[in-house]
């Protein structure tokens, strides 16, 4: 089984997670409504199992506790795919939510990169801040060491447009990850 658990405390966020790509038990608890909400759908639209708890000073507000859950999914991710042999490596996906289209499009490259388009008509989701989605993709893509282009090509509502990417997001690392069985690495380097 590809898994990763990883720890991480600071003086902002504690942070406790499980990572299996490939699949089980999806227990999300952050503080952050609407962020669960998002977390719980990429792990059930990623196929994964993931149990994170993030203790987070929200009295502050949401940024240390969305990027930091980014950062260690991320951490999680590139521990979980050891030497990335066996994978398919890229992945695309676009995810229709309502009057909402994304698109993702992922190459686990060992080359952290994000290319992020989107805007939010509306400031907040609940208590989730819109603008913290990209905050959230960048910490996921660089620590996971992943190329990540994230594209929302029109919606009206921003909880739409969010969960649309979110999804999306899932639905391209999970093409990604799949284990295709070679035991190679997809690349001409034979390394990733």
């Amino acid at each position: 089984m590809r898994t990763a658990q990883i720890t991480r405390t600071t003086k902002e966020t504690d942070i406790s997670l499980s990572l299996c790509l490939d699949g089980g038990e999806v227990e999300v608890s952050t503080g952050v409504g609407f962020f669960d909400h998002m977390l719980t759908s990429f792990a059930t639209h990623g196929g994964f199992g993931l149990k994170i708890t993030v203790k987070g000073d929200l009295q502050v507000d949401d940024h240390h506790t969305i990027e930091d859950a980014g950062i260690v999914l991320g951490m999680a991710f590139k521990e979980a795919l050891g030497d990335k042999s066996s994978i398919e490596r890229f992945g695309s996906f676009y995810v229709p939510m309502d009057e909402a289209l994304a698109f993702a499009s992922v190459d686990v490259s060992g080359r952290p990169f994000l290319v992020f388009d989107a805007d939010f008509p509306q400031e907040k989701c609940g208590d989730y801040t819109s603008a913290m989605t990209v905050e959230f993709m960048r910490a996921f893509a660089f620590n996971a060491g992943i190329t990540l282009h994230v594209k929302s090509l029109y919606g009206l509502n921003s909880h739409h447009i969010i969960e649309a990417i979110y999804k999306a997001v899932a639905h391209a690392v999970r093409l990604a990850v799949k284990d295709n069985g070679s035991g190679a690495v997809l690349s001409t380097k034979g390394l990733l």
